[in-house]
């Protein structure tokens, strides 16, 4: 049932953000976003109720700081899957963890690992147009939202002392406020859309509130490397619900570099010495 859990998460989450492109062209990347971090939040204020703990104020900007690089990760990561297929973004993306986890780990061969999603990485991104180019901006900010998933990583581990659903709940209240200016900039009125909210609402529950409790089940009964080397897969489930939902369809050239980012990610986790840190 854990494993189940864990991959009914990731197909959430990958349907979700596969949902969430088909509005784009009404809303915008950041617009979308701010539905699905907006709806996140209210889902698990209303859940955790965060309010009846005490909250210093140490704690509140720490918890600040991790909304912020929250909010920025996925508002990076919907620019980028406005450009490039899903499993190519998510691919992208696993860099940021995976380099994080081999700079806290220093060991040589753990580089062995970071070689071979390189050499994903150019397969993705140095491809020749014949085979499929990936667009150059996509893949930067694919690279970006990894980047913001490291902090991310390290800000979550910041909140270690406190409540789960107090941190989760409010870090992702501060990500909608922080996310919103950019979606009215972007969506303005759209937002208000009846029609609109009620799709951002179905976006929120698949990519927050189930991936969010099936992880708690699976948090609970898998040891860390499991989980980890389990959500290396997501680059290849994002791909499936990108084919399906989306009809997005890849190369061979960059299934294999894909795989290779996989095969890097499981390396790392099978290999590291304590459980690696991964995103809530």
């Amino acid at each position: 049932m854990p494993v189940l859990a864990l991959m009914g998460s990731m197909a959430s989450v990958c349907l979700g953000n596969s949902f969430a492109k088909t509005l784009f062209p009404a809303l915008g990347a950041a617009g979308t976003v701010t539905y699905r971090v907006t709806i996140g939040a209210v889902i698990l204020l209303a859940f955790w109720r965060p309010w009846r703990l005490h909250l210093s104020r140490a704690d509140a900007g720490r918890i600040a700081l991790y909304g912020v690089t929250l909010a920025s990760m996925n508002l990076l990561f919907y620019l980028s899957i406005q450009r490039l297929p899903i499993g190519i973004a998510i691919a992208i993306e696993f860099t940021g963890p995976l380099v994080l986890a081999v700079v806290l780990s220093r060991r040589a061969l753990d580089f062995v690992w970071i070689g071979l999603a390189v050499v994903g990485l150019l397969m993705l991104t140095v491809a020749d147009k014949s085979v499929g180019q990936v667009d150059q901006l996509g893949a930067a900010y694919a690279l970006a939202a990894g980047v913001c998933w490291a902090l991310y990583i390290l800000t979550g581990k910041n909140l270690g002392g406190l409540h789960a659903g107090q941190a989760t709940s409010l870090g992702m209240t501060v990500g909608a406020l922080f996310a919103l200016p950019f979606g009215v900039a972007q969506a303005g009125s759209a937002l208000l859309s009846p029609s609109l909210m009620l799709a951002g609402l179905g976006i929120g529950v698949l990519s927050s509130a189930i991936p969010y409790s099936l992880e708690m089940v699976a948090l609970k009964h898998l040891p860390g490397k499991t989980f980890s080397v389990l959500l290396s897969l997501e680059p290849a489930i994002g791909a499936l619900a990108g084919a399906i939902v989306l009809h997005e369809q890849l190369t061979g050239r960059q299934w294999i570099a894909i795989v290779a980012i996989i095969a890097a990610s499981a390396g790392c986790a099978l290999t590291v010495r304590a459980p690696r840190p991964m995103r809530d």
